[in-house]
């Protein structure tokens, strides 16, 4: 089999790719180790821009018809229990930010891609196929049997465990660039009706635990911390988010006979390491495949898929180009410097600087509970 692109991977980034290359007219054949709908690890968290973006690709009428739980405003709760809320200020953005379970963001985003053009189809991608350097397609495993697919380009999508990103990028991020998390649903909570919660507290920083409202009642709630110190210091996640639960701030909320339901861990690779490639000749590697989380915020679905747009704008310069190695693909790179990295190099120093000094999170959150615009500042820079 022939296509023009293959997009290994359909959660948010890989769909983008394969939407915004299927409208321009490509044949894009998009595969994915997991029938769709399925569950994906996340806090389920979709910022105003992420949307945005979606909207620019034909899916607003799907978006505001779908059920999507918006948010309005955010609270932070320093080491010391000190507390600040504020509006989320979105004027700019056309769409709202939104909490979303990934069982039904990510089929949205994988049927416009199908309502694109796209072909979907299950299967287990073993490795790339590599021919004298240049990435010309993938084997992969369907019903049992093991085919090739080729196509001069192939987009990596797969995820932080990306059989892509392993094959041509051996070397593994460093432990101080990634994160450990851990996710969970709650029913019979106190929520804060369209407000989002992140709780910064000495055993976990400069990581937090949150609590993201997914309904009436309802929320995702967990934690995550930088994995060079979940590994120092011997913690277990399960604990740590028993003891999350057990504050005193937490447990009133939780009603007679919650449930905590679908626990799970995954590991997080920060867009914060220098000098990792994502450009190789015949192929590019997108969202968590790529490694582009949030430093400090532990959020990917906004890089995700503004990566996967640079990959496509990419892949439609290199073919009319007509080609498709590394220095032609390349140009995705500075794409991705351009767009990503201020964020990712501020944010990684807030991490940083709450690291060495958690308790200048104190006097910050302090004093934005009796200062809105300090607070609206502080909240643009998070």
């Amino acid at each position: 089999m022939e296509r023009d692109v293959i997009v290994v991977g359909a959660g948010p980034a890989g769909s983008v790719a394969a939407m915004a290359l299927a409208q321009k007219g490509y044949n894009v054949l998009m595969l994915d180790r997991k029938p769709f709908p399925r569950d994906k690890i996340c806090g389920d968290a979709v910022p105003a821009g992420a949307i945005d973006l979606l909207f620019s690709l034909g899916m607003e009428e799907k978006i505001r018809a779908a059920d999507f739980y918006y948010i309005d405003k955010l609270r932070l709760v320093s080491p010391k229990g000190y507390t600040m809320d504020a509006d989320l200020e979105e004027a700019h953005h056309k769409a709202r930010s939104a909490i979303v379970p990934r069982l039904q963001f990510d089929v949205l985003l994988q049927q416009h891609a199908i309502d694109s053009g796209a072909e979907f189809q299950v299967a287990q991608v073993k490795e790339p196929i590599v021919e004298d350097g240049r990435v010309c397609g993938v084997r992969a495993r369907v019903n049992g049997s093991t085919s090739e697919v080729r196509a001069p380009l192939v987009i990596g999508a797969d995820g932080v465990t990306s059989v892509i990103a392993r094959a041509l990028r051996p070397e593994e991020h460093e432990d101080g660039h990634r994160a450990v998390a851990l996710r969970a649903y709650v029913d019979d909570i106190e929520e804060l009706p369209h407000e989002v919660e992140f709780y910064l507290y000495d055993e976990i920083l400069p990581g937090y635990a949150w609590i993201f409202p997914t309904a009436e009642g309802q929320a995702n709630i967990g934690l995550g911390m930088r994995l060079d110190i979940f590994r120092s210091e011997g913690h277990n996640l399960k604990e740590l988010l028993d003891r999350f639960l057990d504050m005193p701030a937490v447990r009133k909320r939780l009603r007679p006979g919650a449930k905590i339901r679908d626990v799970a861990t995954w590991q997080l690779n920060f867009g914060s390491q220098r000098n990792v490639r994502r450009a190789y000749d015949g192929a590019m590697l997108v969202g968590d495949a790529a490694g582009l989380i949030n430093p400090l915020t532990g959020g990917g679905i906004s890089n995700a898929v503004t990566s996967a747009w640079l990959a496509a704008v990419t892949a439609h310069e290199a073919f009319l180009k007509g080609d498709f190695g590394y220095s032609s693909l390349r140009v995705y790179e500075e794409y991705c410097h351009q767009r990503l990295w201020p964020s990712m190099r501020r944010s990684f120093f807030i991490q940083r600087l709450i690291g060495i000094i958690p308790w200048a999170i104190d006097l910050l959150i302090k004093r934005g509970q009796s200062d809105n615009e300090f607070a609206q500042t502080f909240m643009t820079k998070l």
